[in-house]
């Protein structure tokens, strides 16, 4: 029983709460969450150069300022459902193979990071460093990303594209459920 028992995490706001560490197990804990976040690795990797770069960055810099809205308590609306449509939307690019425009692909990604910024920023346990859970959640998000990018970077051979856009369909249709459970 020594053993297992753990109590610095007992305290608000220390520990895994509302440290690094909690920070870093929220994304981690969301099936929505997980999703989007590889779909956006997937993506980029498929798009390739700049693409496999810029939107891992774009998506945890945005995230990190819809993370203050959510801190701050500015009302956004359909936070659940933009999260949701996150993983459909950027699972059916994928999918799909959808080559836009950088810039396009940039604003997109930025526009989903603003609903899973808010949910990490809002769901910050009372008591807790915001500057640590932000930095945790933001972590994690980029791991996320590098692990998307992994798989994706099988599309550059003629199986591993069918790999990455089954992947890509996967997601889509869990985004599906997760909107179906809100709706």
């Amino acid at each position: 029983m020594l053993a297992a028992a753990s109590p610095v995490f007992a305290h608000t706001g220390e520990g895994l709460a509302g440290g690094v560490a909690g920070g870093f197990l929220h994304p981690l804990l969301g099936p929505d969450h997980i999703a989007a976040m590889l779909a956006v690795g997937l993506w980029g990797a498929f798009l390739g150069a700049p693409a496999i770069w810029i939107l891992p960055i774009v998506f945890p810099l945005v995230m990190a300022a819809g993370g203050v809205l959510g801190i701050l308590g500015i009302p956004v609306p359909g936070i659940e459902i933009g999260i949701a449509a996150s993983a459909v939307v950027l699972g059916l690019m994928v999918a799909f193979a959808a080559k836009p425009h950088i810039v396009i692909a940039a604003v997109l990604v930025g526009a989903f990071a603003i609903f899973h910024g808010y949910a990490h920023g809002q769901e910050l346990p009372d008591g807790a460093d915001a500057l640590a859970y932000s930095i945790g959640f933001v972590i994690a998000t980029g791991l996320l990303h590098l692990a998307g990018i992994g798989f994706g970077m099988l599309a550059q051979y003629p199986n591993g594209r069918v790999a990455v856009r089954a992947a890509g369909s996967v997601i889509a249709i869990a985004g599906l459920i997760f909107l179906g459970r809100l709706i």
